[in-house]
């Protein structure tokens, strides 16, 4: 376990799973009892006295093992329970990472390392995040030093961005996150949680200045309203690729909030208002002209009435008004002749 090599690649260290530590019970049962017989030999030989060189040895090293090292290498069990992995340093060098949960015993001169314990996933913007893992890595050595292998959560929560318009939007996103890779999470990086924070703040500047936040069903173009989904695959992609070097895996992104940021909504708000009666003024005018262009042809075809061309002119003309008008039409009734 102690001779397997650590692959370096450009300086960054491999994972390398301890995959048959020694068990831990059976080690806390061998050594409690041999802990307890150096002990008791140690007793018996001090009450029987010390005659020979012999005897001073013996005593020597059953009081060496049974006050000394049977202790220190109680240091060594380790529990590690699912989801759960122990990165191992030994005299400052990578030793190894425990994943696979269970009751352990390895070298107890190693030490579990995580640079990220205490910190925990910033539910604001990167700034709140780097502060609130200062202030919890005061409290580090109260933390636990095991790295969790679960799919956890980062929130963002809003922030102002510029869209491809040069509009200010206020957009916030969600993370699901897990890390996959150990070693490159502890030594790769200073903090992976914080690094993740700042890395999604970067990715969702890059990916929200390529998209308009809306676009016209005509124009065909893909906003950040109309095209969610795509947006998140890009946000999602696009982080991948820097929490890479984090040994980090990004599981999907989502959008959360999305708005015209207050100094503009007010304006954005009419000019959506205004698009919006145009889309249904276009929509009714071309309801209207197939209709009157059905109902001339349907007079025409049942030979109802013969209409020349001005007549067919003020009978548009009053349909028009009639279909496109805001208000109900009053109905005009002519008693006298048609003509």
């Amino acid at each position: 376990m102690d001779n397997q090599k650590v692959i370096r690649t450009e300086g960054a260290v491999t994972e390398k799973n301890l995959d048959a530590p020694i068990k831990g019970m059976s080690f806390l049962v061998w050594n409690s009892i041999a802990v307890t017989a150096a002990i008791v030999v140690f007793c018996l030989e001090m009450q029987r006295g010390i005659f020979g060189l012999g005897d001073l040895l013996l005593a020597i090293i059953t009081a060496v093992y049974g006050f000394v090292v049977g202790p220190i290498l109680y240091a060594g069990l380790r529990v590690v329970k699912p989801n759960e992995a122990l990165v191992l340093t030994l005299f400052g060098k990578y030793y190894g990472t425990l994943k696979k949960e269970g009751f352990y015993f390895v070298n107890p001169f190693a030490i579990a390392f995580n640079p990220a314990a205490g910190t925990k996933p910033s539910t604001g913007d990167a700034t709140e995040s780097i502060i609130a893992g200062v202030a919890s890595r005061k409290n580090a050595s109260m933390a636990t030093r095991k790295i969790s292998l679960k799919a956890m959560t980062l929130n963002n929560q809003k922030q102002k961005v510029n869209d491809s318009l040069g509009n200010p939007v206020v957009i916030g996103v969600v993370v699901i996150w897990k890390v996959v890779d150990t070693a490159k999470a502890v030594f790769n990086v200073d903090n992976y949680i914080e690094f993740l924070s700042i890395q999604c703040d970067s990715a969702l500047r890059n990916v929200v200045r390529m998209f308009p936040y809306d676009a016209s069903d005509e124009e065909g173009e893909k906003s950040l309203r109309g095209s969610s989904q795509e947006v998140a695959d890009d946000l999602a992609r696009e982080l991948q690729k820097k929490v890479e070097v984090a040994g980090l895996k990004i599981e999907e992104a989502r959008i959360t909030h999305l708005s015209y940021a207050p100094e503009i909504a007010a304006a954005m708000l009419q000019r959506q208002q205004a698009s919006a009666i145009i889309a249904a003024r276009q929509k009714i005018v071309e309801g209207a002209v197939g209709m009157v262009e059905m109902a001339l042809q349907k007079l025409s075809e049942n030979k109802i009435v013969e209409l020349d061309d001005e007549r067919k002119a003020a009978m548009v003309s009053n349909l028009l008004v009639v279909l496109c008008g805001n208000k109900d039409a009053q109905p005009v009734v002519n008693s006298g002749s048609i003509y």
